[in-house]
Parts: structure tokens; C-alpha cells; sequence
């Protein structure tokens, strides 16, 4: 079983990273993981031309489609983001929109392999869980077009510093392990 782990923010070492690492700690038991960072992928805006429709493959040259490789290979999917402005961070909002290709939104699409299970996890500084519910559905939703079965999600409120993510190390591990017993399940089970 092969796990994906991304830190959706652009931050290499703040509080997403710190948990982003914890989740693939946990989950290094059960899945070969490999962790990656939306910054490691040089990501085009798209640019509205529809020219992906038809070959089901973007007209424009980048890392989409190498970060889409890994998605390919995984059988799980976790996508950790913060909250920027109340939503997941413009680079990977950019290369949301870059997945077209791969989306169920028209045909022909280019389909990633079926059964895969997807998982989102949200943090933000402040108190409320409204922002982290929004980018929980921004996650799902992504999810949803590219027909990865949306299995579990959890959202953290008042995680700033990477201090703040291993204050809530216990409720990421309890978190994990429900990645953990779901990807051991299959359709026969």
C-alpha cells in the first residue's frame, strides 16, 4: 500500500510540515509514504483555454503532471493545508485547477486508477472550525472530481507554530490510525 502526504502550504518547515510529518510517521508502518511539498512543483496558473478537453491533457508544461504521477502510484491521498484567507493556499489551489485533465467534470478525462481513498486535514490559528470546514470541502471536492472516495478528515484550530502542531500530536495519531485500519479494508471487507 503506497501512501501520498502533502504539505499544501508553501512553508517547508512551519506548522503543516510538522504535521505532515507526524502523519507520515504514523502511517510508515503500514505504507511505503512518500511526503512532498507543494512548493517542490513548479505549478503554471491555468489559463481558462479549455484546451485540455479534448486530449485530456493541458496544453501548458510544468510539474502537474509529475506531481499527478504520485497520485497515480498512491492508494491513499492525505492533502494537510492551512488556512490562507479562510482557504487552502494559492499554490495549491493552482494546481487544483491544473488537474482538469484529470477531473470527471468532462469527457474524455484522463482517469487516475480507481479505489484510491482520500483524507484532509486543515489547520488554522484562530478558534473557529468554519475556516477548516471550508478547506476540508475545498480538499473533498478536489477529491470528489477526481473520484479518490473522500474516507476522513480533521480539522485543528489554533495551530500556528510548529510548537502548536506537536502540542496536538495525540489527536493527529488518533486521526492516523483511522487512515490506518481503513487502509487495511477492502472492498470485500
Amino acid at each position: 500500500m503506497n501512501a501520498l502526504i502533502i504539505n499544501c502550504s508553501p512553508v517547508r518547515d512551519g506548522a503543516t510540515a510538522a504535521i505532515a510529518e507526524i502523519i507520515a510517521r504514523q502511517l510508515s508502518g503500514r505504507f511505503a509514504v512518500r511526503s512532498v511539498c507543494i512548493d517542490d512543483y513548479r505549478v503554471a496558473f491555468c489559463r481558462g483555454c479549455r484546451g485540455c478537453h479534448q486530449p485530456a491533457r493541458c496544453v501548458l508544461r510544468d510539474d502537474v503532471d509529475r506531481l499527478m504521477k504520485d497520485f497515480e502510484k498512491a492508494d491513499t491521498v492525505v492533502c494537510v493545508s492551512p488556512s490562507y484567507w479562510a482557504d487552502v493556499p494559492g499554490q495549491f489551489k493552482a494546481f487544483i485547477d491544473r488537474c482538469t485533465p484529470w477531473c470527471n467534470t468532462h469527457a474524455p478525462h484522463a482517469a487516475l486508477s480507481p479505489g484510491k481513498k482520500g483524507y484532509a486535514v486543515a489547520l488554522r490559528t484562530g478558534p473557529g472550525m468554519k475556516e477548516c470546514e471550508r478547506i476540508i470541502g475545498t480538499i473533498e471536492h478536489f477529491y470528489g472530481h477526481l473520484e479518490i472516495a473522500c474516507c476522513g478528515h480533521l480539522g485543528l484550530t489554533g495551530v500556528e507554530y510548529r510548537e502548536a502542531a506537536e502540542a496536538r500530536r495525540e489527536e493527529i495519531e488518533a486521526f492516523c490510525r483511522t487512515i490506518i485500519e481503513e487502509g487495511g479494508k477492502t472492498d470485500e471487507t
